[in-house]
């Protein structure tokens, strides 16, 4: 067992852990040749990213995907659709919880430039958690930036018949301590598997009224990124979490048993899954690239000189609307729906609902395609 059920005042047992990590932890040759190919994988992605002209497009998009994954777990209905909507600033009818996806995306990012010049801690943990959550899902009171004071729980209605209690707060600095610890230990774990102890070990701390999942998974991709796997931070689980969603509870629930190589092997297949996808979608994306490019530099001179300049936008934001092609050419809004037309009949952009007349906006769907998939 990782930690002791323990009485609390109220009627309730909270978890409590052990020391972290647990002494003399070893794996099977099983979850070690698993944890191998998963490395394999990774590095495969890593060199299949080094095609891209500009890496930093893709890695936005990623992070909108991961951000509407990680969100919609915790039960948000918006979507990566909606993010990039938002973020394009074209008017229209988008859920209210679209505002998770933004703090999200807000919140990794700047988890990612902080760890430029400053370690991955509590400290930073702290401060994600608060882009996080500091104006968003206003019907909660999540305390953005620190450490919980009260008890939370997961599942039922109260901790008498909850699913799990975490540890109660007086317990929260000594298991904090611990984790980040273990962020720079020195032993001879595998950083992939150090990563999967790290997000479980959190999750089962729970150290926030609110936002634990989604902090959490970001740690995983914050930690793997100052290991230096990657050159850019291009692996994100949540679309695998959410789409083995109950299986990643259920998982998470045997660590805190202390069934950790269960959690693990569900951890690393997530790994190896979405490092394959990641390395087909970067395939998927330099092709669409190389082929969009041929059709605008088949047209005219003026033509492909205009139309050179939204591609690399579609790319970054791929829904549009007039206005926009306005602001990026320079031309009348009569020259951008000339521009527009030439994208549509080129087979680039599409109209996004085609029961609108006004306020249209416009869809690179074949780029789009590839990240929802």
């Amino acid at each position: 067992m990782l930690g002791t059920l323990q009485p609390q005042i109220g009627g309730y047992k909270a978890f409590v852990p052990n020391k972290f990590p647990p002494k003399n932890l070893s794996f099977s040759d099983q979850l070690l040749k698993k944890n191998n190919e998963a490395t394999r994988l990774i590095g495969k992605l890593d060199g299949i990213s080094q095609l891209l002209p500009d890496v930093d497009l893709f890695l936005l998009m990623y992070v909108r995907k991961d951000a509407a994954s990680s969100s919609q777990i915790e039960g948000t209905r918006a979507t990566m659709l909606d993010a990039i909507e938002l973020d394009a600033k074209i008017s229209g009818d988008l859920p209210d919880d679209v505002n998770d996806i933004i703090h999200h995306i807000a919140a990794l990012n700047y988890g990612l430039n902080r760890l430029k010049n400053f370690p991955l801690s509590l400290r930073v943990i702290k401060e994600i958690h608060d882009k996080l959550m500091n104006t968003g899902r206003k019907t909660h009171f999540a305390d953005p930036g620190n450490f919980r004071n009260s008890q939370n729980w997961i599942g039922g209605t109260s901790p008498k018949n909850a699913s799990f209690a975490p540890p109660p707060a007086h317990e929260l600095n000594r298991a904090m301590g611990d984790l980040e610890n273990f962020f720079y230990s020195k032993d001879t774990i595998s950083p992939l598997i150090k990563a999967g102890l790290i997000h479980a070990q959190f999750e089962t701390i729970h150290p926030f009224l609110d936002g634990n999942g989604r902090t959490g998974r970001m740690l995983i991709t914050l930690f793997l990124w100052q290991e230096q796997l990657l050159e850019k931070p291009l692996l994100f689980l949540s679309s695998f979490f959410r789409k083995h969603r109950q299986l990643y509870y259920d998982r998470l629930h045997d660590y805190h048993l202390g069934k950790i190589e269960n959690w693990l092997d569900f951890f690393l297949t997530g790994i190896c899954e979405i490092a394959e996808e990641s390395a087909t979608t970067v395939k998927e994306i330099t092709k669409l690239r190389e082929q969009d490019l041929k059709k605008i530099q088949a047209l005219g001179k003026t033509e492909s000189k205009s139309a050179a300049k939204i591609l690399p936008e579609l790319f970054k934001t791929p829904i549009i609307n007039v206005a926009r092609i306005q602001e990026i050419t320079g031309y009348t809004r009569a020259g951008a729906g000339k521009v527009l037309d030439r994208f549509i009949k080129m087979g680039i952009l599409e109209q996004k609902d085609e029961s609108k007349t006004y306020g249209r906006s416009f869809i690179y769907r074949p780029y789009v395609n590839i990240f929802s998939k």
